[in-house]
């Protein structure tokens, strides 16, 4: 019979980091072990905050289908018991894991997807102006993800500008503005170089975006959760954000890819705030994806044994130690 461990962990950040209406000053994540033939597969997950998940909610979920766990249910099945989310997510990237340890193949080889070092965005979090310059210089990289709400979100923008005009910029509003917010700023931001802006307007309240025709890409990240929602998101969006927590896990987020793709929508993946455990599966969908989000490590004041190096943006590819 397999093995379940079920444990909960706090991760400090450096720093309060802050975006529309939230402040993060630690992660809070469920650590799933599962253990078989003296294979073990780990998978990490922060759950969806917005749908008021938490470490402790998914936790509950997690233990509802222990039972079940142990009886060797596969990712098939899982999906039948959980809901999306964050509970489905560590048990799914852990039954990933698991696989390839037992069979001795990579997730690579599990996934045809051949790896290669990917250049992450690093993130400036909502602040005055001149804070989020000075983050903004000391970043290592050549893409820069700035957080803004509706206070000052010129102002901010151009701040980060001035300090890094090197740099590719992307806007991430976490539902912060109103569409006359959108209609005004883009043509602003587009003058700076912003080369797309993520889910400007709340998730619900998004219709106004099917008839607009922005300047500047616009992705959706709130308002698309998984496959389910993709239809509707693809009428008001040029690209979707997948993030593991969302969508239930890398099995999930695989069909989220290839569906949006199919469909001509660009491809993003993000994450949750988290280790370099919840990362490692989402370096799979980085793969097929035009930009990418994965620094959660970095806004940490440390991060697991055998994590991923970053380093001037660049991601090194997960060993297998770590995870798949």
């Amino acid at each position: 019979m397999r093995k379940v461990n079920l444990q909960l962990e706090s991760w400090a950040t450096n720093e309060p980091f802050r975006i529309t209406d939230h402040a993060f000053t630690e992660a809070k994540v469920l650590v799933v072990t599962l253990t078989e033939n003296g294979a073990v597969g780990r998978g990490e997950a922060s759950g969806v905050y917005y749908l008021n998940e938490t470490s402790e909610s998914i936790l509950l979920q997690a233990e509802d289908i222990k039972d079940q766990l142990k009886q060797g249910i596969d990712r098939q099945q899982l999906s039948t018991l959980l809901p999306a989310g964050g509970a489905r997510n560590a048990i799914d990237c852990a039954l990933w894991d698991l696989e390839a340890k037992l069979s001795g193949k990579t997730v690579w080889d599990l996934t045809a997807i051949q790896p290669t070092k990917i250049l992450t965005v690093n993130t400036v979090g909502v602040g005055v102006p001149e804070a989020m310059a000075a983050t903004a210089i000391k970043l290592d990289t050549a893409k820069i993800k700035v957080k803004l709400n509706g206070d000052q979100p010129l102002a901010c923008l151009q701040a980060v500008y001035a300090a890094r005009p090197d740099a590719q910029i992307v806007v991430d509003v976490n539902q912060g503005w109103t569409f006359q917010q959108l209609v005004e700023l883009t043509p602003q931001f587009k003058r700076l170089g912003v080369i797309m802006i993520e889910q400007p307007l709340p998730r619900g309240a998004d219709s106004e975006l099917e008839n607009y025709l922005s300047p500047i890409p616009l992705c959706a990240d709130e308002s698309c959760l998984d496959t389910s929602e993709l239809v509707q998101a693809a009428r008001r969006y040029q690209m979707i954000n997948i993030k593991l927590d969302k969508t239930g896990g890398l099995t999930e987020a695989l069909n989220l890819a290839k569906q949006a793709k199919t469909l001509g929508l660009g491809l993003m993946v993000g994450n949750m705030l988290g280790t370099s455990l919840a990362m490692a599966p989402a370096y799979v969908v980085a793969q097929l994806c035009k930009l990418v989000d994965l620094d959660g490590p970095v806004l940490l004041a440390r991060d697991r044994v055998n994590g991923m190096t970053f380093k001037g943006g660049v991601v090194s590819i997960p060993n297998t130690e770590l995870w798949g």
